[in-house]
């Protein structure tokens, strides 16, 4: 009885830590604004909400007495789904014995098969290179001869361009800062310093830097792009704090509608936020460019702008957020029926993913532009009766200052009804600007937005970033010809059996 007692305020207590737990995530998701989580730090509570879940699924499955855990219930298995490419090692066990009793060998009929993961550390290897000298000892006729050193992109340096690779994925796809990685080196018996590995990163962003220039001209001759902005803290020198750089990001996703153009980023450095910044960046571009509401953008659209013409569609999902704030702070039924208009353009937008421009252009004009119209006027009617200077008042009124960017999707199918694309763009980045803080200088951002440029364009085409990075490394090493530089775009990419 004791034990069974025992065992019973155990459970009690875990299960206290359990509910203590959901009810703390209950709190980050739906609580007041000042307690939410931001999206990485929820999927931080996530894995510890998950993990604590698995402690106590365990725990209860053991007995007092020690023996294996008796699972609660079936156990979450993946056989069949680890990936066919994956090499694979076979462990053949046999009976110790396949003598029948009867004296006859049993010969086999079936077998068992089972999958698990395994998972080997990063490695670290020396890879040394020999280069026989050979002579004849008969004559020196034709000298001595010897095989051409291999090329490497740091000659005469440390690492290999797979080295150099693994670098740049880690700092800026895995978002694991120079220091980080010196430690996780550290550990394998390797000591290097941090500014080692910052030379190596930007020797490899010096040469990589044309192909980013390249992808750039292939986005800028597209018809229809996105753009947006994120800040880049940039250390100050001499003042000892940091200032606000800032990455633009400007991409193509034409998948939605079935485009041919394979999709790419890039993302460009400058030490402000002003729109000439924008103007320079988007220089050779004329079409249709999905934006948010900033004004730094309107220069762009400007009649006497010289050059390229240049139509702004803007968000719906901006117009949405707005809502959202009002009806989440205040409860405001005007906000819900706005919310709710949304959402009806929303559903239709779900319904006609995937499809071509011109079925998707017919659909909105058939189903979308009537809604659009009827929000047009809702929105006149309850802005003559709100207080232009309430909160309800001022958010309407942004919806209203940019109406006709609103309303571009009507007029093309080509166009999303939202700048989402580009705002998951930037997401990587600003993980990447919490784990680094800053970049150590404006030469660091530019480095900083031409490496990510070409992680993310193989990220967005299903390219692994480091097979891409190794072989175009590796390419650039070996004198890949200039004329050929679209050949070592992330979407050009074959990966060849090592």
């Amino acid at each position: 009885m004791a034990s069974l007692a025992e065992q019973n305020s155990d459970l009690a207590t875990r299960n206290a830590r359990l509910e203590h737990l959901v009810q703390e995530f209950q709190q980050a998701l739906y609580g007041r604004r000042s307690e939410k989580l931001e999206p990485d730090a929820r999927q931080l509570a996530f894995e510890e909400l998950e993990a604590a879940l698995a402690e106590a699924e365990e725990a209860q499955g053991s007995s007092a007495s020690g023996t294996p855990p008796t699972p609660l219930r079936r156990p979450r298995r993946n056989i069949g789904h680890l990936p066919r490419e994956l090499p694979r090692i076979e462990r053949r066990l046999e009976p110790e014995s396949t003598l029948c009793s009867c004296g006859c060998g049993m010969q086999q009929i079936g077998e068992d098969r089972s999958e698990r993961l395994d998972i080997i550390p990063a490695q670290v290897r020396v890879i040394a290179t020999l280069r026989p000298r050979y002579a004849c000892p008969a004559c020196d006729d034709d000298g001595v001869r010897q095989a051409k050193a291999p090329a490497h992109l740091i000659e005469g340096g440390l690492p290999t361009e797979g080295a150099l690779a693994q670098v740049l994925v880690s700092k800026y796809a895995d978002h694991v800062p120079l220091y980080r990685q010196c430690q996780a080196l550290r550990r394998s018996g390797l000591t290097l310093d941090r500014s080692t590995l910052a030379g190596w990163v930007g020797t490899a962003a010096f040469h990589l830097a044309p192909v980013v220039e390249r992808l750039a001209d292939h986005l800028k001759a597209s018809g229809k792009l996105f753009m947006d902005e994120t800040r880049a803290p940039v250390l100050d020198p001499g003042r000892g704090r940091t200032k606000s750089g800032y990455l633009w990001a400007l991409a193509r996703d034409d998948r939605p509608w079935g485009g041919a153009d394979p999709p790419g980023v890039v993302y460009f450095y400058a030490a402000g936020r002003g729109g000439q910044h924008a103007e320079s960046f988007l220089e050779g571009f004329s079409g249709l460019l999905q934006v948010d509401a900033y004004a730094g953008y309107n220069r762009l659209s400007r009649s006497d702008r010289p050059g390229c013409s240049v139509r702004l569609a803007n968000c719906w999902a901006h117009a949405r957020r707005k809502l959202h704030e009002v009806h989440e702070r205040d409860g405001s039924p005007i906000a819900a029926e706005g919310l709710g208009r949304i959402a009806d353009l929303y559903r239709i937008e779900a319904e006609i993913r995937g499809h071509s421009a011109e079925a998707r252009l017919a659909a909105r004009r058939e189903r979308s532009a009537p809604l659009v119209e009827d929000f047009g006027n809702w929105l006149k009617e309850v802005r003559s009766r709100v207080s232009g200077k309430s909160r309800l008042g001022e958010k309407l009124a942004y919806i209203a200052r940019h109406w006709e960017g609103l309303c571009v999707f009507l007029t093309d199918g080509r166009v999303e009804i939202d700048s989402n694309v580009v705002e998951n763009t930037i997401r990587p980045l600003a993980l990447g600007r919490k784990n680094a803080l800053f970049a150590g200088h404006d030469e660091g951002g530019r480095g900083w937005g031409r490496i990510a440029s070409l992680i993310e364009t193989a990220k967005m085409n299903g390219i692994e970033p480091f097979a891409y990075l190794k072989a175009t490394l590796e390419a650039i090493a070996a004198g890949h010809p200039q004329g050929r530089i679209d050949d070592l775009l992330p979407w050009a990419f074959v990966k060849t059996s090592t």
